[in-house]
């Protein structure tokens, strides 16, 4: 029945309920005021958690504990979680709070985005985390990296002479010869060619999510992702987080993409 209610008579009745949720937004609206790209600090868990971007962590936060658009059902209490682009961890403290014995890889190319990951994983003294300061793509190498300062940092495409610096890479199929329960792909655009890779691997995975990026001026590969997908035997919902609502006359950009989708995987 919730599920038929207005967000703003859902927002006042947790509102009025729910002291945990009243305490977030009050932390949420200090956190709206803080400018863009200034390294901040917040108590809205539990424990401190430090960010590097308000606007990126709002929004964040929103989807991964509000929407808790990463929940899955695992079928064990250990469930092996692979979080490809880890940011400053939220995804990593949101798996770790739904399952407590859950082992994780977390992926995160940016070296200084790294550097608050780690120091989150610390702060909130997660056992059983592995942290790899390497971007995932299909094959072992470096590559150029565009550095964005918050959630949107990527491998830089081929058209681009930015070069603001160089990342290591890792073969993702590498770690998909074993049970993988969830996998989480957000990487900024390399979604397509890494997931290519592991077609053939993709079966040990149970729940896959991938946030798909289309930029503007250039070839989409959504047509490629499906299809890799759905030979893998998945089943796929796929919502729009910021869709343009006339695409036929304007197409909103978002950092270059005219197209992001939450892509979710099941069995």
């Amino acid at each position: 029945m919730s599920q038929l209610l207005p967000p703003q008579v859902k927002h006042w009745g947790k509102a009025l309920l729910r002291p945990d949720y009243r305490r977030r937004q009050r932390a949420l609206a200090r956190l709206r005021a803080v400018p863009r790209y200034q390294p901040a600090t917040t108590d809205i868990l539990e424990r401190p958690v430090d960010l590097v971007d308000s606007l990126s962590f709002v929004y964040s936060f929103d989807e991964i504990f509000e929407q808790e658009i990463y929940r899955f059902d695992a079928k064990t209490e250990s469930p092996c979680v692979l979080d490809c682009g880890s940011n400053i961890g939220l995804s990593v403290i949101y798996f770790k709070r739904l399952y407590p014995r859950a082992r994780v890889v977390a992926f995160e190319a940016d070296d200084e985005i790294f550097a608050v990951l780690k120091r989150n994983v610390e702060r909130w003294e997660l056992n059983e985390v592995e942290l790899v300061c390497r971007a995932v793509w299909s094959e072992e190498t470096t590559l150029n990296f565009k550095h964005e300062g918050a959630d949107g940092g990527r491998i830089e495409r081929a058209d681009e002479n930015v070069h603001d610096k160089s990342v290591r890479t890792v073969r993702l199929r590498d770690y998909l010869d074993r049970r993988v329960d969830f996998l989480k792909i957000d990487i900024e655009g390399a979604e397509t060619e890494t997931l290519k890779d592991c077609a053939d691997r993709l079966g040990n995975v149970e729940n896959l999510f991938v946030e798909y990026h289309s930029f503007d001026g250039e070839r989409q590969t959504l047509a490629t992702l499906v299809r890799v997908l759905a030979d893998a035997g998945f089943r796929l919902h796929v919502h729009s987080p910021n869709a343009s609502p006339q695409p036929f006359v304007r197409r909103d950009l978002n950092a270059g993409m005219d197209l992001q989708l939450n892509i979710f995987a099941f069995r």
